[in-house]
């Protein structure tokens, strides 16, 4: 029994931080493709249906029946939440500055343990309220930044998808249900959302298709299933905290690439919101190393 449940848990490790790497090349690579807004959610979001509907297709083949694609209600209101948060994603990515998108959804994890506490009566500990309370100062600090630098819409944005991610991942852990299906067929929102944007003005805008084709071809749809399966195996905060690692590699990359360095501001805030989860993350190893021993 203990070996199983620990073998669950590295499952789980593995596949979100698999999952948190791959999302951290999407803002780059969005960035590389050079399209307006709705083009680009349309091109990534058909890009990452139709690889999903293929995928199905051929383990249809290959197994005799369709795997789980949308497990009964839970797995509907997860695909809603998700298909928002792609379009309020790219709303904030189009908005404001990478650093302040990537360090303001990172707040994620916090907005899980509020949710897992109220929702799941997953009561969080007094270090996770800590934690919490230093986010909320870093995160300030952002979106205040946001305020006199004229982007205050896109740190919104940035936030909403923070908390909208947290309410999916939530619904993922209570239902205990295999998930990673629905993330992806969840892009059919925002593919339509795009779709009817961008008809009425004649076609996609897109300077460079290739990179955005295999952003939603492939990068995503692999960042989509590790992470929507996660939450099978680890607790709600702890998948959310993997998407730190996007936090981190999001900005290096377009700092490497664009040369976009972050404000001062968002600097000190990014650094206290890495400070408090990575803090709260050995935190809740070591806890969990202790309980362990115990038993």
């Amino acid at each position: 029994m203990f070996p199983t449940a620990l073998s669950d848990h590295r499952k789980g490790l593995l596949l979100t931080a698999i999952g948190g790497l791959a999302l951290s090349v999407d803002i780059p690579l969005m960035r590389l493709a050079d399209g307006e807004l709705w083009s680009i959610l349309a091109a990534r979001s058909i890009a990452t249906l139709g690889v999903t509907l293929l995928v199905a297709t051929v383990l249809r083949i290959a197994n005799g029946r369709w795997p789980v694609l949308v497990p009964g209600w839970p797995g509907l209101a997860t695909g809603l939440l998700y298909g928002l948060t792609t379009v309020v994603f790219l709303l904030a990515v189009f908005n404001t500055s990478t650093a302040n998108v990537v360090f303001i959804i990172a707040f994620n994890p916090m907005f899980a343990a509020l949710l897992s506490w109220i929702f799941l009566k997953e009561r969080p500990a007094l270090a996770t309220l800590i934690a919490m309370a230093a986010m909320i100062f870093g995160v300030g600090l952002i979106v205040r930044d946001g305020l006199s630098g004229g982007h205050l819409f896109g740190d919104i944005m940035a936030l909403l998808t923070a908390f909208i991610i947290a309410a999916a991942i939530t619904i993922s852990r209570a239902s205990r249900r295999e998930m990673g299906f629905v993330s992806l067929l969840s892009t059919v929102l925002p593919a339509a959302v795009g779709l009817i944007s961008v008809i009425p003005t004649g076609g996609f805008s897109i300077e460079h298709p290739a990179w955005i084709l295999f952003n939603g071809a492939v990068m995503m749809p692999l960042a989509f299933w590790c992470l929507a399966t996660g939450p099978r195996y680890l607790s709600a905060p702890e998948v959310g905290m993997f998407y730190l690692l996007e936090t981190v590699l999001a900005p290096i990359w377009v700092w490497l690439i664009f040369a976009e360095t972050p404000t001062k501001m968002t600097l000190v805030g990014g650094g206290i919101l890495v400070a408090a989860i990575a803090a709260h993350s050995a935190w809740m190893v070591r806890r969990k190393s202790i309980r362990q021993m115990a038993g």
